[in-house]
């Protein structure tokens, strides 16, 4: 009786343990909210603004710690494309930065649902989510842009932030703005141009790995307006161009499209692309 006293004990304090995480000085060492998976929509009404909350903060109580760790001393760049302040500042957001091709704005304002929720916003909440499922998994995470309210960062400090933590791998965070006709999600990967010529056949494996999480993990469908089969290789992007880390970019949807729109303002479909985005980077830095 006393043996078997202590092996549920010592079962007990196991599944007790939390999953804790680090940071990183620079823009990224801010601390984000994490948020709860059983939270309501965190301000995702099809009504919401630019001024969106954005989730709430608890993170998931993790299981045994070996199995919940799978990406333990694994270091993630996730860049929430645009941000909330942009639409503030259209003199500092449209100043000219070199993209590793050619000359292109620092940011954009991105765009929005047809009743202004912004991509801002969303791309920020899913963010938030996935840092917390990485922070979950035992990964260290470095986050480009740690708010909703800011301006920038240009698009080719973003690529330098997560170049410079020594990433192990990175996803940038976006919503298309493509016509109302069109539905679905696009994965963009880099074409080699230079500075990123040492990861693309990384970055496209990766991307592969997000095409499948997608596809099981959510109910957006691959675009049937843009790239072929759900991928499009681009060579006109600082994120992708000047990354020295694998790197893809995703669309998660179209915020035009009333079917996409209704999916992507909701808390439940942002879970599901953190999830999916997990999924795809414990595949590519674990596989089988």
């Amino acid at each position: 009786m006393a043996n078997r006293n202590l092996a549920m004990c010592a079962a007990l304090v196991v599944i007790g343990l939390g999953v804790g995480g680090c940071g990183r000085a620079g823009p990224s060492a801010a601390t984000v909210p994490l948020p709860s998976r059983t939270a309501s929509a965190p301000a995702a009404s099809p009504s919401a603004g630019p001024g969106s909350a954005t989730p709430s903060a608890t993170p998931r109580s993790g299981g045994l710690k070996a199995q919940a760790q799978p990406l333990a001393g694994k270091i993630v760049g996730i860049d929430p494309g645009h941000n909330g302040g942009n639409f503030n500042d259209p003199d500092a957001i449209g100043a000219q930065i070199w993209n590793g091709t050619a000359m292109e704005a620092c940011d954009t304002t991105g765009t929005t649902t047809d009743v202004g929720y912004t991509e801002a916003q969303f791309n920020f909440n899913v963010a938030t989510y996935l840092r917390a499922d990485l922070r979950r998994d035992g990964a260290r995470v470095v986050m480009t842009r740690t708010s909703n309210d800011g301006v920038g960062p240009c698009v080719n400090r973003r690529a330098a932030i997560i170049n410079d933590s020594g990433a192990d791998v990175a996803v940038d965070i976006h919503a298309d703005g493509g016509p109302a006709s069109g539905r679905g999600f696009t994965i963009l990967e880099p074409e080699p141009v230079g500075p990123n010529d040492k990861v693309i056949a990384a970055s496209v494996r990766l991307g592969g790995d997000l095409r499948q999480a997608m596809l099981a993990g959510t109910t957006m469908p691959v675009s049937d307006y843009t790239g072929s089969d759900g991928i499009l290789p681009r060579d006109d992007l600082a994120g992708l161009n000047l990354t020295t880390v694998p790197k893809v970019l995703i669309e998660c949807g179209n915020m035009r499209n009333a079917v996409d729109a209704g999916l992507l303002v909701t808390a439940r479909f942002q879970q599901q692309v953190a999830s999916a985005l997990t999924a795809a980077i414990v595949r590519y830095l674990r596989p089988a």
